[in-house]
């Protein structure tokens, strides 16, 4: 049987209350009183049900996620996980509000990171725009006692207790391992010359280099891309802030210039215009190409050709890992790192769920 409160209280010689007392961190016990009953605790390998004990006591829990308003199916489909968590988890008395703000808009984020302070939740969650006013901002929370979780984007400096979402170096890295071999050494636009494999020029839309995940993704895939395909050219990144409509005109306007790519790295949202665009100026001979989240856009491409693979990342298992993290900390409870590691999944037509 799992020893209980009585069990200490007795190994111990004291009271129920004194146990109590030193279980929940509260003052009025003696320091060898103290030490007794943790020695106790220790010596009978007690294990606090904090859920039991928060329901006993009436424990309420409120978190704030700040999400950003794009309109890119990823991010819609983060808001609808948080939006099903909420109504999930209301029978465990856990209560979740959202703030949207602008994409990559430091600013508003700052001002929205400063509204759920003044509201002083036990948690925030955040998908960060990594600038030093946004760091500051979360830095005042973590000074009220406040978790504060960043979700899918990091802060480079960690001034957040978690981080909840892909190693976005590793997903860079994947990305450039797979488009290398795609294209091969055979690929549209390469030549041999001197006995060297040359041309071959590579595209990245990223969304912004403002924010971290962004940043990171793109750091790993050129640092394969030239330790392993040396003979492929990187032009420079470009960015279409997400937005369909934008990353649709950054790749049109380099068909405009005569670029004839041999492959494209879509590292951010806003699949929508790529596809659009790749069906007008690529269906013969068109790029490798690879993108991220497996949405309705993405998968589609995949099955008719203008894709050739999605690395994913798990939107619901993000989501339930800033709670779970949120709650830990609210509970001063440890965290279970294997639980919250988010893995990158990668999708080919072949083996589409």
């Amino acid at each position: 049987m799992k020893p209980t409160v009585h069990d200490i209280a007795a190994h111990a010689g004291v009271s129920l209350a004194t146990v109590d007392r030193v279980l929940n961190g509260r003052a009025g016990v003696r320091g060898p009183t103290r030490e007794r009953v943790e020695a106790a605790i220790a010596a009978l390998g007690y294990v606090r049900d904090v859920s039991a004990a928060n329901l006993a006591k009436g424990r309420r829990y409120s978190f704030v996620f700040i999400l950003p308003a794009n309109d890119n199916s990823f991010m819609r489909a983060l808001r609808h996980e948080v939006e099903e968590a909420s109504r999930h988890l209301k029978p465990e008395r856990i209560t979740i509000g959202v703030i949207t703000v602008p994409a990559f808009d430091s600013a508003a984020l700052v001002a929205a990171l400063d509204q759920a302070g003044a509201e002083t939740p036990d948690g925030v969650a955040l998908v960060a725009v990594d600038t030093p006013e946004v760091a500051a901002a979360v830095g005042r929370l973590r000074d009220q006692g406040i978790a504060v979780v960043t979700l899918v984007s990091d802060l480079s400096g960690h001034q957040r207790d978690h981080f909840a979402g892909i190693d976005n170096r590793a997903a860079g890295r994947t990305a450039a391992s797979l488009l290398g071999r795609f294209v091969g050494k055979d690929h549209v636009g390469g030549k041999e010359q001197a006995g060297e494999t040359v041309g071959g020029r590579i595209a990245v839309i990223a969304g912004s280099l403002q924010v971290v995940d962004h940043q990171e993704r793109y750091a790993g895939f050129t640092e394969v891309m030239r330790r392993d395909f040396p003979h492929l050219t990187l032009l420079p990144v470009l960015q279409g802030r997400d937005d369909p409509a934008e990353v649709e005109k950054v790749v049109a306007d380099l068909y405009a210039q005569g670029e004839e790519l041999a492959g494209l790295y879509s590292l951010g949202a806003g699949n929508r215009g790529l596809v659009r665009c790749l069906r007008r100026h690529a269906r013969q001979r068109r790029p490798a190409v690879i993108a991220h989240e497996l949405t309705e856009t993405t998968r589609a491409a995949l099955e008719d050709g203008m894709i050739d693979a999605v690395l994913n990342q798990d939107a619901g298992h993000e989501v339930r890992s800033a709670i779970r993290v949120l709650k830990a900390k609210a509970d001063k409870a440890p965290v279970i790192a294997a639980q919250e590691r988010i893995r990158i999944d990668i999708f080919l037509k072949d083996n589409l769920p």
